[in-house]
């Protein structure tokens, strides 16, 4: 009868080990009620499923809070390590990249891959400073028509690139053309 004690109290400290953030629990299947704070994480086992209490939720899932408690609800996409909700992805898993909540292979057309996501234009780089214009031509000359046209350019700031990583990578220049006035009359011997 003394064996059958301490064979309690073994199993009760078991469970006990096994609820420690729960504020209910079964013996079964882990933490039932979780405190306030955390999110209720349930894990497939065999047939049944094992809670247990959580602080955030593991990769591939999400924190979704309610009114009685607060769950891990896993992100539809399974390419998807970090989720904001089921279908808004906010980091893919290695090899897929980032783009409007969706985790691609490759970035759609018009976009750019940079690091782990794609990105429409080159909002994320600094810019640096326009070029200075162009000389101001038409066809090819300096002179001989009364307008022409320059241009300026400029690109991303590369201070923390390699210098051997070129800034058309991650953006295309920006580029600026305007309307410029130019010699009607080209000076003597110009075209010998």
């Amino acid at each position: 009868m003394g064996s059958g004690v301490v064979q309690k109290q073994s199993a009760h400290r078991e469970t006990s080990d096994d609820c420690r953030s729960c504020l209910e629990c079964s013996r079964d299947n882990g933490c039932v009620r979780c405190p306030e704070r955390l999110f209720l994480f349930l894990q497939r086992d065999g047939m049944s499923h094992h809670g247990t209490c959580l602080h955030a939720c593991p990769a591939g899932h999400y924190g979704q809070r309610g009114k009685d408690v607060n769950r891990c609800m896993k992100c539809r996409s399974a390419d998807c390590e970090h989720c904001f909700s089921r279908d808004f992805c906010t980091k893919c898993k290695p090899s897929f990249h980032l783009y409007k909540g969706k985790c691609l292979s490759h970035c759609p057309p018009g976009t750019f891959a940079h690091h782990t996501d794609c990105f429409d234009n080159c909002l994320l780089a600094p810019l640096g400073e326009w070029s200075d214009w162009s000389t101001c031509l038409r066809e090819g000359a300096t002179c001989g028509f009364r307008w022409g046209k320059q241009t300026r350019t400029r690109g991303s700031l590369t201070s923390d690139r390699t210098s051997e990583e070129k800034p058309e990578s991650l953006c295309p220049l920006h580029s600026e053309t305007q309307r410029c006035r130019m010699k009607k009359k080209c000076p003597t011997g110009f075209y010998s």
